[in-house]
């Protein structure tokens, strides 16, 4: 959360409605996107910006089927807007939601992936009727489980439900067998390539590009940097000039 808070802060100054976010340039978000990570969330963004002026008149629409159907936005967003931002009565179910509720209600722990069908219909069940008392739910177990219920070494001695856990009470069976969010290698993937390349072009300016000299300072892998460049031009990312240099996309 307070990485992320500046850059927000940053982008809302900049962009604080759709319709200034459709109008700015690839190369303006994912400069402001700085190193968040997965930089073609930025993109995608600008494309939902740019669907909802166009066929929502610029107002973010307040339905669960016309936010699904904008570019980037997946049940976990769409329901997480519904239920914070227009306060209406639906389940969210987030990676700390589905653990607090499949430790306390089915004493069984959270493996991660997708969210099964029986514990979509879990959330539901246990939702609060009222639409006020439901966004509260679903902000406080979610905050019990990124602060209390974590994954790995649980507060159980903190926590308030625990006189009602399941979970607890059958003696946390496959505590820590499986990570929620597997811990992910970075040094020396395409992702950490990927990410130097931008960097390197954020740091240069926005109108700036890299020739190939300067590329090939950035990895001494020349096959991988190679491959991750076309990549990024593949997403949309960069834009490579015909003598082979790179820059931020103009458009």
């Amino acid at each position: 959360m307070s990485r992320v808070v500046p850059y927000w802060t940053a982008w809302m100054h900049e962009w604080p409605e759709p319709s200034a976010l459709a109008a700015a340039t690839s190369a303006e978000v994912i400069t402001a996107w700085g190193r968040l990570g997965y930089p073609r969330r930025a993109l995608r963004l600008r494309e939902c910006a740019e669907s909802i002026c166009g066929r929502h008149g610029g107002r973010l629409p307040d339905s669960y089927e016309e936010l699904v159907a904008l570019p980037g936005i997946g049940d976990y967003t769409a329901s997480a807007v519904m239920s914070f931002a227009f306060g209406r009565r639906i389940a969210v179910v987030d990676t700390n939601i589905r653990r607090v509720l499949s430790r306390v209600f089915l004493g069984e722990e959270s493996t991660g992936g997708a969210a099964s069908r029986r514990e979509r219909d879990l959330a539901e069940d246990v939702l609060p009727r009222g639409a006020v008392d439901s966004v509260v739910w679903n902000q406080a177990v979610m905050e019990l489980g990124a602060v209390v219920c974590t994954a790995r070494t649980p507060g159980c001695e903190d926590c308030p439900l625990a006189p009602f856990c399941a979970f607890l009470a059958a003696g946390r069976p496959g505590l820590g067998e499986r990570r929620t969010r597997p811990r992910q290698r970075f040094e020396g993937t395409d992702r950490q390539v990927r990410g130097i390349v931008l960097r390197a072009l954020r740091e240069a300016g926005r109108d700036a590009s890299l020739s190939r000299v300067d590329l090939e300072g950035l990895w001494k892998d020349r096959t991988q940097l190679e491959s991750c460049v076309a990549s990024l031009d593949e997403d949309g990312l960069v834009e490579i000039g015909s003598d082979g240099s790179v820059r931020l996309p103009l458009s």
